[in-house]
């Protein structure tokens, strides 16, 4: 390939990621992440009028943003992060570290019971660098994600979560396996090419 053409190739890669960031401007998303969801929504169908979801690791907000609108003023959203999120219209938020038990019982008295027909989860740790610590810390949220909908969702209910493939990724996918009827991968167009990131779609929870 001629450097010419790699340098195309280059500022074409990144126009077409700052396409998503001028889009998120102009459509009033907090972040470029909003067209991921909206692109997986697309093809799947998870978020309707009168759905009730929890959004784990929500902030800055956009994936609230689109499930709000989505679930419409029937459905309901219940998000966490550990970083403050601005208010969002039709969004129940609680700001605390999801690996500790008392801010999970918050969360949980937030639900009030009420099964949930979906879980989005859109977390990641704090990047150090080290891609072997990183990779440990990032399934580890994963993995409580998955106990959390394993928990809180109902019978024939989704679950969709960001992986990184990597360490422990094969395993991860044979528990999703385990849970729900169906497990699919989706890489959103949104999704940076050279990011290792893929989500997860478990279906149809058993």
């Amino acid at each position: 390939m001629s450097a010419r053409s790699k340098s195309s190739k280059a500022w074409l890669h990144e126009h077409v990621n700052d396409h998503y960031v001028h889009m998120a401007q102009k459509d009033g998303y907090r972040a470029r992440a909003a067209y991921k969801l909206l692109e997986i929504n697309e093809k799947d169908k998870l978020i309707k009028p009168g759905t009730i979801l929890a959004d784990l690791g929500s902030a800055p907000g956009s994936w609230s943003q689109v499930a709000a609108k989505l679930a419409g003023p029937s459905g309901a959203v219940f998000a966490l992060d550990i970083l403050p999120m601005e208010a969002v219209n039709g969004v129940s938020f609680i700001q605390g570290d999801f690996r500790e038990n008392d801010v999970l019982a918050q969360f949980e008295t937030l639900l009030n019971n009420r099964p949930l027909d979906l879980v989005i989860c859109d977390m990641a740790p704090n990047m150090s660098g080290n891609a072997v610590s990183d990779q440990a810390r990032s399934l580890y949220l994963c993995e409580l994600a998955l106990d959390f909908a394993s928990q809180h969702l109902k019978t024939g209910g989704s679950f969709l979560v960001k992986v990184f493939q990597g360490a422990g990724y094969q395993e991860y996918m044979a528990a999703m396996r385990g849970i729900f009827g169906t497990v699919q991968t989706r890489k959103p167009e949104a999704s940076r090419n050279r990011s290792s990131e893929i989500y997860l779609l478990g279906k149809n929870k058993r």
